[in-house]
């Protein structure tokens, strides 16, 4: 996931400049959040059209804002500024740079199991995607050294054997196609096999980091220091 945040400065009914965002609890705990996560996904969540879409504010008015460095508070309107002390975007964002060095290694002690896990599902997805493509790379090649056989074979008897060698050659890019075409099939479903078991081990590796950064973030001396 990506670190940033994603804001639409515009006014409110009564002319005052606002600024409007998305946190965790408005994502997940409120109806009109809900029909937001059937519409869109990962990053998106918390982008512009969301938020427009959310609080109802029309494309062209307010403006647009987002910001990537959290090296210091002044880059964020004040706003946005107490929302993130107050832990509002757990589990939208998890911006490490915020944290100190030794938070940071706590951080990543505390995800190496998921990302462990993780790695473990993946390896073992990766390695059940090439013990099926082997299998159908062999065949195809088998049969494609067979038809070129073949059409070498064919293509020496010359003059009026060249029908012959035509059709050989037509015979030879069939069998070709069908073997690539099995190939292709068998690689196909490995590979959704693999991620059929990559997506619940890379969503509980997020989910561990998120909890290990705001729970960590929560602690001020955790912070580096222009965001204590």
């Amino acid at each position: 996931m990506c670190e940033f945040l994603s804001a639409v400065k515009a006014q409110d009914k009564r002319g005052n400049d606002k600024w409007y965002y998305l946190t965790h609890r408005l994502i997940h705990d409120t109806p009109r959040g809900k029909l937001l996560q059937k519409k869109y996904g990962g990053d998106e969540l918390i982008g512009h059209s969301a938020i427009r879409e959310y609080f109802g504010i029309r494309e062209g008015q307010g403006e647009n804002w987002e910001c990537t460095d959290f090296s210091t508070p002044e880059n964020f309107p004040p706003v946005l500024v107490e929302a993130i002390k107050k832990g509002e975007f757990r589990g939208t964002t998890a911006p490490v740079g915020l944290l100190t060095r030794q938070a940071q290694d706590k951080q990543e002690e505390a995800e190496q199991p998921a990302l462990a896990e993780y790695e473990k599902v993946r390896q073992l997805a990766s390695a059940e995607y090439k013990k099926a493509e082997q299998p159908a790379w062999e065949e195809y090649e088998k049969v494609r050294q067979l038809a070129w056989a073949e059409y070498n074979k064919a293509e020496q008897l010359a003059g009026a054997e060249h029908e012959k060698v035509r059709q050989a050659w037509a015979e030879h890019e069939e069998a070709e196609q069908l073997a690539w075409a099995e190939h292709k099939k068998v690689e196909q479903q490995a590979l959704a096999e693999y991620e059929r078991v990559r997506q619940p081990a890379l969503a509980e590796y997020e989910k561990v980091r998120q909890q290990a950064f705001w729970d960590l973030f929560a602690d001020p001396e955790n912070r580096t220091k222009a965001w204590q």
